[in-house]
């Protein structure tokens, strides 16, 4: 049996699943301050209902990463770069204790200039004196040969708890994305690394021995282990957990709007001939660009527990949430609570939401009924509008799904999939202003923790091989080999599906040869004078996000 969790903004769900379906649903408040309270929580619901040695896999989406980022509440970093000839790696500084260093390697990987050691030691002192237990140490062609990396690290490792290195999250080049995706990491590690051990002795004490793994941007998932090094792809993994609930609900088939509306915020999502699109370059963080695929989506401070404001003649709903609705014992009306008051749901104690929203309106010198119908009107305007102009934005540049890239392609919305808690309040709303089909799946309220549970494990690996040099290489797994003068693509695109392969059985973690693709692969002729000096070959191949195998039977029929 499947464990799915999703930590939402206002709730943290989980839902139990095996061969033939959901088993089991459970929702609990989401505690931000606590984040472990919420989850203990659920999972003594889950222990309550089912026996826990029937659990094999726990599968958690969660909004850790995110919610630690974006409130300045990660861990200060020291970054060290070395960059060489071009662009200044300082017009890049994340934060303080940005140390550009000496040293650099060329594009086909060859050491150009070594760290100077003095500069190196005093940088590694200067911040150990500051106490700084995270660092980032990042070369410019690090994926081509990690080794000015390697020294950097080396350098600061008797004062870390952490170093990352930039070429182990990514084979991709592109340095100042690399910078920042490693910063990220590093600042997040401490705060996550706590909770990765929170979870697993939660678990633990409740005799749930079974693997456990981290919902990811990219709509796979990581195992915990490697969540732990790497907590910069948990990320939007909230987001992802929409899109991949949708995908394990719902046959989709058109061009598509997908809306997972939550308590606080909603998260927008789109589809091109039913297939997610992704964020192929990486996704933003503030407003540093990182290497951290993704799915493609959009949130929105609209939710069921928006709260309504009214400043002159203008109604306003969200972004703010001040806690629950009226009708479940909060202290300031919600947009769930301009939908009772318009008879249309009948969430929690529906009499004291109506008392005290004809209160509120009365005081403000407006009649509740005009109150709660400009409310709702004004929550669907700002959800439509926002997915429309996410098309248009889509529709101005190249369109990447999470097979392939559509050339030429052109998204026109056929259908809106609508999931979530106050899903079913809005479908009726959003027909008429979308005036598109509306469909909302039978299991809505938990469709991101059923997405977290049946999703499974992806990765990717980058291979660069020089025949002149006779070395092939994969930095992100740490593989490097000799290889023959006459080495070429196809043997290339062979070994870097066997070694991601292999790389994922060593983790412990079963993969099939097809669910795996190229992305990329190409080669290059290197001339000496007129004669051929050899090959600079690159392949990308991936785990394409998707479904567990086991449970493609349930494709579609949770709709």
């Amino acid at each position: 049996m499947l464990l799915g969790i999703d930590v939402g903004g206002t709730h943290t769900d989980a839902v139990l699943i095996h061969d033939k379906g959901i088993a089991a649903a459970f929702k609990v408040p989401t505690n931000h301050d606590n984040l472990m309270e919420s989850i203990d929580a659920v999972l003594d619901k889950v222990c309550a209902d089912v026996d826990p040695a029937s659990v094999e896999r726990v599968n958690l989406s969660t909004t850790l990463t995110t919610n630690a980022i974006v409130e300045g509440k990660t861990d200060p970093v020291a970054v060290l770069v070395a960059g060489g000839p071009g662009v200044d790696p300082a017009h890049f500084k994340l934060c303080p204790d940005f140390h550009v260093l000496s040293g650099s390697t060329d594009h086909r990987g060859n050491t150009v200039a070594s760290l100077n050691k003095t500069e190196l030691n005093d940088a590694a002192q200067a911040c150990a004196a500051k106490g700084i237990r995270a660092y980032a140490v990042v070369g410019k062609f690090s994926p081509r040969n990690p080794s000015l990396e390697q020294s950097m690290a080396d350098a600061v490792a008797p004062a870390a708890d952490v170093v990352t290195m930039g070429h182990e999250l990514t084979g991709r080049l592109n340095f100042p994305r690399r910078i920042a995706t490693a910063y990220f990491n590093s600042a997040a590690w401490g705060m996550f690394d706590g909770f990765a051990r929170a979870i697993s002795s939660s678990l633990k004490a409740r005799g749930i021995e079974a693997k456990v793994n981290i919902l990811k941007a990219d709509g796979g998932t990581m195992p915990l282990s490697l969540a732990r090094r790497h907590p910069v792809e948990s990320i939007l993994s909230g987001p992802a957990a929409s899109v991949m609930g949708i995908i394990s609900m719902c046959d989709i088939a058109l061009d598509s709007i997908i809306l997972d509306i939550g308590g606080t915020t909603t998260d927008i999502a789109v589809f091109a001939s039913g297939a997610p699109l992704m964020e192929m370059d990486g996704i933003s963080i503030g407003s540093h660009p990182t290497l951290v695929r993704a799915l493609l989506t959009q949130s929105i401070g609209v939710g069921g527990d928006s709260a309504l404001s009214v400043l002159g003649d203008e109604i306003h709903v969200g972004p703010r949430r001040l806690g629950p609705s009226l009708a479940q014992g909060g202290e300031h009306p919600t947009l769930i609570d301009a939908f009772i008051y318009l008879g249309q749901s009948d969430m929690g104690d529906v009499q004291r939401s109506k008392e005290q929203f004809k209160a509120f309106a009365t005081q403000r010198s407006i009649r509740p009924e005009t109150l709660a119908q400009r409310a709702v009107d004004r929550a669907v305007d700002i959800i439509v509008t926002a997915s429309r102009q996410l098309v248009k934005t889509i529709n101005s540049k190249p369109v990447y799904t999470i097979h392939e890239l559509l050339e030429d392609a052109r998204i026109v919305p056929k259908k809106v999939y609508v999931m979530g808690g106050p899903a079913k309040v809005f479908k009726e709303p959003l027909f008429k202003a979308f005036k598109l089909t509306i469909a909302v799946p039978e299991h809505h309220g938990v469709a991101n923790a059923v997405g977290a549970a049946l999703t499974r494990t992806t990765h990717n690996v980058e291979l660069f091989a020089d025949t002149e040099r006779l070395r092939m290489h994969i930095p992100s797994i740490g593989l490097s080999k000799t290889i023959e003068r006459d080495y070429d693509l196809d043997e290339a695109v062979r070994d870097a599906r066997t070694q991601l392969l292999n790389h994922l059985r060593q983790e412990g973690i079963p993969s099939r040869e097809e669910n795996t693709e190229i992305t990329h692969a190409s080669s290059f002729n290197m001339i000496d004078g007129s004669h051929l000096a050899g090959r600079n070959i690159r392949v990308k191949c991936q785990i394409k996000p998707g479904i567990l195998h086991r449970y493609k039977n349930l494709l579609g029929r949770l709709c």
